[in-house]
């Protein structure tokens, strides 16, 4: 691959996911400082990642894979984004604000597939080139965080008050508009069937490896991945707003740990894999949700702020030791004839029905431990995903079976 080809790629990552940190990190905060809203409300917000999740495979189905170039519908849906992203950065009321993410979401998420269709079409060897391309997005969701605590203080208490975390919606508007742009100009993805070519929903959405399920090992691993969702739907829609409240300073920016740590545990992601086996590698990634929920209850944002930054910094061991070694798992199991079905099918269970779930308990339970001071008892919340990550690591523990699975990079 050629070094200018790398360098468009590697900065369309790097702004796809510098549009997704920019906003999402912090719209609990903002929907809670700036409009007012309940719970409830913040949660139906970030649960239009999930609708967008479920939304996803129709439009790729039925029209990128079929139609037009990835990069031309990349380029259309960044450009239409960035203004949906201006109406949200003007936005006064819950009702006004909520079409507008809705909307932006269901265009979004397509996104995701569309950036690894137009790199890996680019690619001799994706299994050695693809990471090298794809850590530039977590480097952009990181700059994004950074930008937010430490260059424009956004995020700080008197920012907060004055209504500046509005500004991230326009920020992201403008970067959303550039890539937008900029997608036109990347190398040429054509589709990838041709317009008689017969489409299936149960194609598209994945449903085609369901039979997979008859396999027991399977079917525990694919029901553990819906419930471990439900606290990961806790991190999403509760952190940023959690240690805004308790005091800590520009707790953007210490987010992005979470990010480095994902950086670091993916590169020790194959030895744990070669060392203790798949089995015992989900299960530390499960653990390891309910311990970051222990210490988000009992730190603060005194001389126990160290528990918070450790239970952020755990978000490499919370999602790589999870869900990447089940994407790993999944693809073992579904051989060539369902690798893209299966895939298809886990994230559809996740980020979909799992994370939709999960959004509403998060969003039920945090309405029902606001105080009369209008403040949360986030001791008590945090306890509940604590729990709940507990039950589902027993159940995997004693009900999968170990099997030996290759990790293959």
């Amino acid at each position: 691959m050629k070094n200018s080809i790398k360098f468009q790629l590697s900065f369309m990552m790097f702004l796809e996911f510098f549009i997704w940190g920019g906003w999402f990190v912090t719209l609990g905060t903002f929907l809670g400082s700036n409009l007012n809203a309940t719970g409830g409300e913040i949660a139906q917000a970030f649960s239009t990642q999930s609708w967008g999740a479920i939304v996803a495979p129709f439009i790729i189905g039925l029209i990128a894979d079929r139609y037009f170039n990835a990069e031309r519908i990349l380029g259309i849906l960044h450009l239409a984004g960035a203004g949906l992203m201006y109406l949200m950065y003007g936005a006064d009321d819950f009702a006004v604000f909520y079409p507008y993410v809705f909307v932006y979401m269901i265009l979004y998420m397509p996104t995701l597939a569309l950036v690894n269709s137009v790199a890996f079409n680019q690619m001799k060897d994706p299994s050695q080139e693809f990471a090298l391309v794809r850590v530039f997005g977590t480097v952009g969701w990181i700059v994004a965080g950074l930008i937010i605590s430490y260059v424009f203080f956004w995020d700080s208490p008197e920012s907060r008050e004055a209504g500046m975390l509005k500004n991230t919606f326009l920020m992201v508007a403008i970067a959303s508009g550039v890539l937008g742009v900029f997608s036109f100009m990347l190398p040429k993805t054509p589709p990838r069937v041709t317009k008689e070519d017969k489409v299936s929903i149960t194609g598209m959405l994945g449903l085609d490896a369901l039979k997979l399920l008859k396999d027991k090992n399977f079917l525990i691993f694919f029901l553990s991945s819906v419930l471990i969702c439900i606290p990961l739907a806790f991190y999403y829609q509760n952190a940023n707003p959690f240690l805004s409240e308790i005091g800590v300073e520009n707790p953007t920016g210490k987010m992005t740990i979470g990010q480095i740590s994902e950086v670091l545990f993916m590169l020790l992601l194959p030895f744990f894999f070669k060392k203790y086996g798949f089995k015992k590698t989900i299960l530390a990634g499960m653990l390891a949700w309910t311990v970051r929920y222990l210490l988000f209850a009992y730190g603060n944002s005194g001389e126990l702020t160290f528990m918070l930054l450790i239970g952020i910094a755990l978000h490499g061991i919370c999602y790589d030791f999870f869900f990447v070694s089940g994407q790993i798992y999944t693809d073992t199991k579904a051989g060539d004839k369902y690798k893209s079905a299966a895939q298809g099918l886990i994230t559809l269970a996740t980020y979909g029905v799992g994370m939709l779930i999960g959004f509403w308990i998060a969003g039920k339970i945090t309405d029902t431990y606001l105080t009369d001071t209008a403040v949360h008892d986030w001791n008590v919340i945090w306890l509940y995903p604590a729990g709940f990550a507990l039950v589902v690591f027993i159940i995997f523990a004693l009900t999968f079976k170990n099997e030996k699975i290759e990790y293959k990079q």
